[in-house]
């Protein structure tokens, strides 16, 4: 057997762990999304406050969240219920977010649909606690199409000027970028072009830290 002069890295000691939340409607459909497609290395949660719409999402790990603000129901479009639905829950959020002793969270892809109620209330809180936990925390949103809306647009304004004090960094994805795909396009397409954004966004960074390469990343 070979001697050596240095100690040999644990490398399942030095795994990454990756978690990426899914929060509200929008947050949640793209997060499905990103688990059936088997991105290496990550683990999926969805986090809302509509119980219909968590049940309905293919993540195995759910959080509901709010159930005394809005009774099992959405947000109403309101950010302040999302809000104020995520206060009401921060330490199970931590708790499903900081992973164990043995494993805590290296990194936290937050993904949420601006424009809402939980989406763009929620995500600010959960950032908040990951923050805390001083979890390296990446938030990849997409915003509305300008027909949704000027309610919808000054929301999820407000949302980003919220996510900006407590991520790491914001990935933005206009939603209204997307009718460059053509007039042929469908809502169902183009819905089915912002996940497979916020997937490619998601998977780029991942995988660089979580498949080994000619060059190695990590959270040094």
């Amino acid at each position: 057997m070979p001697e050596f002069a240095y100690e040999l890295m644990d490398t399942d000691r030095q795994k990454a762990n990756i978690k990426v939340i899914g929060i509200g409607g929008g947050g949640g459909n793209a997060v499905s999304h990103m688990a059936s497609q088997g991105i290496q290395g990550v683990d999926f949660l969805c986090a809302n406050t509509d119980t219909q719409a968590l049940a309905s999402t293919s993540v195995e790990n759910k959080l509901q969240i709010g159930i005394n603000e809005t009774k099992g129901l959405g947000s109403g479009s309101i950010p302040e219920k999302g809000r104020a639905s995520a206060q009401e829950d921060r330490e199970r959020i931590a708790s499903a977010i900081k992973g164990t002793d043995e494993e805590k969270t290296n990194m936290l892809f937050i993904a949420a649909g601006l424009g809402g109620g939980t989406g763009t209330g929620a995500s600010p809180v959960v950032a908040e606690i990951a923050q805390e936990l001083e979890i390296l925390t990446v938030a990849v949103v997409t915003t509305p199409f300008s027909w949704e809306g000027l309610t919808r647009v000054e929301c999820a304004d407000k949302g980003i000027e919220d996510l900006r004090k407590c991520v790491d960094a914001l990935i933005l994805i206009p939603n209204d970028k997307l009718q460059s795909l053509g007039k042929a396009t469908t809502m169902i397409d183009a819905f089915g072009a912002a996940n497979d954004v916020l997937l490619n966004s998601v998977q780029g960074i991942a995988e660089l830290i979580t498949i080994p390469g000619l060059i190695n990343l990590d959270f040094a």
